[in-house]
């Protein structure tokens, strides 16, 4: 926004300090000349003087010494003001300066101030810290469209290449290539559908309602149980009532994400998953646990990036987009949550949601 020019907050403490010392010096003059020399001896040295020459004889010495003095003063503050402003707002200076890089795109840059906690120092550390979160997300989303432009290219690359067999070789069986190209859009949309969520999920553009936690985690549980028969997993389904507030659609997309995952990333043969609620003090808490193959440490700890599909788990059409567990971590995070992953020491994966139990303020 364009403003109009003017003084610069320097000059304008500088005259205030100026402006402020004259003022003192002027109430104590007046205060000498109230006080006290108005009450010298109307008869010094013995001599009588008429009130009228005695007035202005004071002046006459008064007066010219008054006004050096405050000639002086003046000069002295607006120096002495000016000295001061500009140590004083030395910080800002590079406040400014480090705003204006980010402005233009440079995140790198941090302002680091020295010295002790005041008011400089808190505003210096919290935009370093925001900088730094905002380099991070920054970094994420470029990471995320990068990934989400591969991940959609694919399908469109795969379709075309299924045309142009099709279109070189008129014999070929139709019915192949169309299930073939279902199936190619089938994931295409499944993408797209989850980067909707995704995004709508961050933007936290839901209605908060009461939820009970133990309500979803069974709903999602049965609506699930084919997908377990299939894959041989039993499901194990326990908890109390877990009320919390929330948006109840984001809420069952996010433990039907859970369940899924904990489902097809688990055991060949006789795999269990345990699904629980509970009531934590401050919070409701969501578990799922699922057997597998052991994992690390630092493999959990990248599940949540986004199109991140673990180790050599799942292949093929049905490998999934690699944005389930992502779509949980966003939604707990717009629902104020936290989301811990660790690795079972059996093998699998133990997931725990910590959602608020009141709506945030």
């Amino acid at each position: 926004m364009d403003r109009a020019p003017g003084l610069s907050v320097r000059l304008k403490l500088t005259l205030s300090y100026a402006g402020f010392l004259m003022l003192a010096d002027v109430l104590m003059l007046a205060a000498v000349w109230v006080f006290y020399l108005r009450r010298l001896p109307m008869t010094p040295n013995r001599i009588t003087i008429l009130p009228s020459n005695y007035l202005y004889l004071v002046m006459l010495h008064f007066a010219p010494t008054a006004g050096i003095v405050l000639a002086f003063l003046l000069m002295f503050g607006l120096l002495g003001g000016w000295f001061l402003a500009g140590r004083m707002l030395a910080p800002l200076t590079r406040i400014t300066d480090a705003t204006h890089r980010a402005a233009t795109g440079s995140l790198s840059h941090r302002i680091r101030l020295p010295g002790r906690r005041d008011e400089f120092r808190e505003l210096a550390d919290s935009f370093d810290t925001m900088v730094g979160r905002l380099e991070a997300h920054v970094a994420e989303q470029q990471r995320f469209a990068a990934n989400a432009s591969h991940e959609l290219r694919t399908p469109l690359a795969i379709t075309q290449t299924l045309l142009d067999v099709a279109r070189n070789d008129p014999n070929r069986d139709t019915g192949e290539l169309a299930e073939r190209l279902r199936a190619v859009n089938a994931r295409a949309i499944e993408l797209t559908e989850a980067l909707l969520l995704l995004s709508r999920a961050g933007q936290r553009s839901f209605t908060r309602e009461h939820v009970d936690l133990s309500l979803v985690a069974e709903e999602a549980a049965e609506t699930l149980l084919p997908l377990a028969e299939k894959h041989g997993v039993t499901i194990q389904a326990s908890g109390e009532v877990t009320p919390t507030i929330g948006s109840r659609a984001l809420l069952l997309q996010m433990t039907t994400n859970l369940l899924h995952n904990a489902i097809v990333h688990n055991l060949p043969e006789h795999g269990t998953v345990q699904v629980s609620t509970a009531i934590r003090p401050g919070s409701a808490t969501l578990t799922v646990e699922n057997t597998g193959e052991k994992l690390t440490q630092q493999l959990v700890s990248t599940l949540t990036e986004p199109f991140q599909r673990g180790t050599e788990r799942v292949r093929g059409y049905r490998a999934g987009v690699g944005l389930g567990l992502a779509i949980v971590k966003s939604i707990t995070q717009a629902h104020d949550g936290t989301l811990t992953l660790a690795p079972r020491a059996a093998g699998g994966l133990c997931v725990r949601v910590d959602l608020p139990v009141t709506a945030p303020t």
